[in-house]
């Protein structure tokens, strides 16, 4: 009876991916009512029933019983080992180059009632999405039913050989663009690596639903993955880890299946608040709140419209993004460069001149953003931050040049913003 119970476990997967199985009374009185398709007391069902409820009958144990049954119908009812499956994900997704992988469950119910007051204030802004979706992001079952965990995982993505972040910030005449954004679009590296996870997953057991996400849908990741002990959140509202700082990306797969969750991250924050001294624009405007109306990130990517008159002297030379809150956090001097070719600088974007980048057609511009973030925001949305950041550039012909040179651009967005650059441009050239 073993030997053919093994077999069938074989033939399903389950052998190869070493996940245990185990037998007992309910799982196999379950199986054979769903089998046989009634649960009445009488004739041969009623008489295998009885096995169940009892140690042994006649001298037959319960459980040789049903694995007689369950080899004449020439397959067997799995019932998981689930502390050993976690512990293959974690070390499948290492495998696949996540630096951690944890699993959280799903009550996410005062994380509900925080986002609730956030969209209440408007910190949102122009992020519909964001009140649209609702309370959806805070009820995995909601993305995918019968979710019962969260597997949240972590990739580090600080770029190797990338020009000093703030002697960039402080030249300018040169852009400075987010560290997560000088490479590959992250949700298409992510993306693959999850699926791949996932696929495993269902590889070793058929039964598993699963589905992936990467800053793609309505989910709470930095919730989640404190849950998950991935980290904390920290001051600035992203998320910190010990042992990484705050340098990776985040991705997670919903899943139907009950495995053991890991102990939520515990605050090492303390008394400082370095990233809300920081912010150019005073965009936390407390501890673990973060108005995005202010955000330079927003405001440079999320920002469809004009950027607010009081706002633009304020982002510098910050085109795509902003770093700043995770540049001063003690926490990022452990964080580490990335092994990931596809996180890499491209086109010399870590320190490239103002100008240069102003220079770019949208020919240009779709060939040199291929297959990056960027590429989102559209040629029109790139030539309005770079507007104002030439605007708040030193005082030079060759600026002044390059903005005359887009002073007749057919887009409004893009004329509003270089006017104000060429006005700006003057008043610093006349002081």
């Amino acid at each position: 009876m073993s030997e053919c119970a093994q077999q069938r476990a074989h033939q399903r997967g389950f052998a190869g991916a070493k996940v245990a199985l185990q037998v007992n009374y309910q799982s196999g009185l379950q199986y054979l009512r769903q089998l046989c398709g009634k649960g009445g007391s009488g004739g041969f069902v009623g008489q295998l029933q009885g096995y169940f409820r009892f140690p042994s009958r006649d001298g037959m144990p319960a459980y040789i019983t049903w694995a007689i049954i369950c080899c004449m119908q020439n397959t067997v009812p799995q019932v998981i080992n689930h502390t050993e499956l976690a512990r293959h994900i974690k070390e499948w997704g290492r495998a696949l180059g996540f630096q951690a992988v944890g699993i959280g469950d799903t009550d996410l119910g005062n994380a509900e009632a925080r986002l609730m007051q956030w969209l209440e204030r408007g910190y949102h802004g122009a992020m519909d999405y964001m009140a649209k979706h609702g309370t959806r992001r805070a009820r995995p079952a909601e993305l995918l039913p019968g979710t019962l965990r969260v597997i949240s995982l972590r990739m580090d993505y600080r770029p190797p050989h990338a020009a000093d972040a703030w002697q960039v910030i402080n030249d300018g005449e040169h852009a400075f663009i987010s560290r997560y954004a000088l490479g590959r679009d992250y949700h298409k590296v992510l993306r693959n690596r999850l699926e791949k996870l996932a696929q495993q997953i269902r590889a070793a057991v058929p039964e598993a639903e699963c589905r992936v996400f990467t800053d793609s849908a309505p989910v709470m990741e930095v919730e989640l993955a404190q849950r998950a002990h991935l980290g904390w959140r920290g001051k600035h509202t992203l998320l910190l880890s010990r042992e990484r700082g705050s340098w990776f990306f985040l991705g997670e797969i919903y899943i139907n299946l009950p495995l053991p969750v890991d102990t939520p991250g515990e605050d090492h924050c303390g008394s400082c608040a370095r990233c809300i001294e920081i912010c150019p624009t005073q965009a936390i405007v407390a501890p673990y709140q973060l108005d995005a109306r202010r955000c330079i990130s927003y405001l440079t990517i999320e920002l469809k419209g004009s950027i607010p008159l009081e706002l633009r002297p304020l982002i510098g030379n910050r085109i795509y993004g902003c770093d700043d809150c995770q540049l001063v956090c003690p926490w990022n001097r452990f964080a580490q460069v990335t092994a990931e070719p596809d996180f890499a600088v491209r086109h010399g974007l870590d320190d490239i001149a103002l100008t240069e980048l102003f220079a770019w057609d949208e020919t240009t511009f779709a060939e040199r953003f291929a297959g990056s973030a960027i590429y989102r925001i559209g040629h029109e949305q790139w030539l309005r931050n770079i507007a104002v950041a030439l605007g708040n550039a030193p005082y030079s012909e060759e600026v002044v040049a390059a903005l005359q040179g887009r002073a007749q651009h057919p887009s409004p967005l893009v004329h509003e913003h270089v006017e104000w650059a060429l006005q700006r441009q003057a008043r610093t050239g006349n002081s």
